[in-house]
């Protein structure tokens, strides 16, 4: 029988503890931890997961900001604004929400934070300690979101030390999630392969994982048949594919009815993953702001 990882019930217990450490920081420092998003241009999605990111930040006790800039921006007044909140001392957190449009290069953006505030763990700072730490330690560093969320959801199924001497697969090779997913995974005593679209006999090794972390981009790439009986699947992918009303409907890159019965839990699409990323930016802006507040 599979279980399933609800992300609902994983995120609101992961709010909950980061509502408590906001409020201990405000009643300690006379305000609330900041976080500030900056959004270019009218897309509409973007937006609307913006403006749930600065909800649910006002939900957690977070002051949450939103900072709307025209598609036409230039780079340097994009960088300026940047520049304006690593200058605030009380901004926290800073986010550039990806993607931005064409003229505007969204690496020097991730660049220009300062790497105290890189609540999305993305600046080559943090990327370098994540590679580097002898400890991964989420209540220290800035870790990308995706990956965390995925971390702390196999923690709670398998246990603090139910990681060791797994051996994980991690299909997908993205800075975003992919890389930071196998690191994770590697600090957390796992035995870890790296695959993509590319890797030879791709199903062959997916059968080989105890943990399968599929985060590829492709609707239901992963199908049951690659799983290996009793794995703990993460489906990290969010894909829209036709249906024929026209509405569409959103699958992840595993068939999850195909592993349904083959795998011994598995994270739903939607209500998996992606509920823990926007709690674990949050998270983040926490701990900045508590490891902001140790340096004055």
């Amino acid at each position: 029988m599979t279980t399933l990882i609800d992300g609902n019930v994983h995120a609101a217990a992961l709010r909950a503890r980061t509502k408590a450490r906001a409020e201990a920081f405000a009643a300690h420092h006379g305000r609330q931890p900041r976080l500030d998003v900056v959004i270019v241009g009218d897309h509409p999605a973007s937006r609307a997961y913006v403006r749930t990111k600065t909800r649910m930040a006002h939900e957690t006790a977070i002051d949450g900001r939103l900072i709307e800039l025209p598609e036409t921006v230039t780079a340097e007044a994009l960088l300026a604004e940047i520049a304006r909140l690593n200058a605030d001392p009380t901004v926290d957190g800073i986010l550039v929400q990806l993607p931005l449009p064409g003229h505007l290069d969204g690496q020097m953006m991730i660049g220009a934070i300062h790497p105290d505030k890189d609540v999305d763990g993305f600046h080559p700072l943090n990327v370098g300690k994540l590679y580097t730490a002898t400890k991964i330690d989420p209540e220290r560093m800035l870790i990308p979101c995706t990956p965390l969320g995925s971390l702390m959801m196999l923690h709670d199924t398998l246990g603090p030390k139910g990681l060791a001497g797994k051996a994980a697969v991690v299909v997908g090779r993205s800075n975003i999630v992919g890389k930071p997913m196998a690191q994770l995974l590697l600090a957390n005593d796992c035995t870890v392969t790296t695959a993509h679209s590319r890797t030879g006999d791709l199903p062959a090794v997916c059968r080989e994982a105890d943990i399968l972390v599929a985060a590829v981009g492709r609707p239901e790439m992963v199908r049951g048949d690659w799983i290996k009986p009793g794995a703990v699947v993460i489906d990290v992918g969010i894909n829209r594919v036709p249906t024929e009303d026209g509405k569409g409907r959103i699958v992840g890159d595993v068939a999850t009815a195909e592993a349904m019965g083959r795998a011994a839990h598995i994270t739903p699409v939607p209500g998996g993953v992606g509920k823990m990323t926007v709690a674990c930016l949050l998270h983040n802006t926490v701990v900045a702001a508590q490891a902001r507040a140790e340096l004055v």
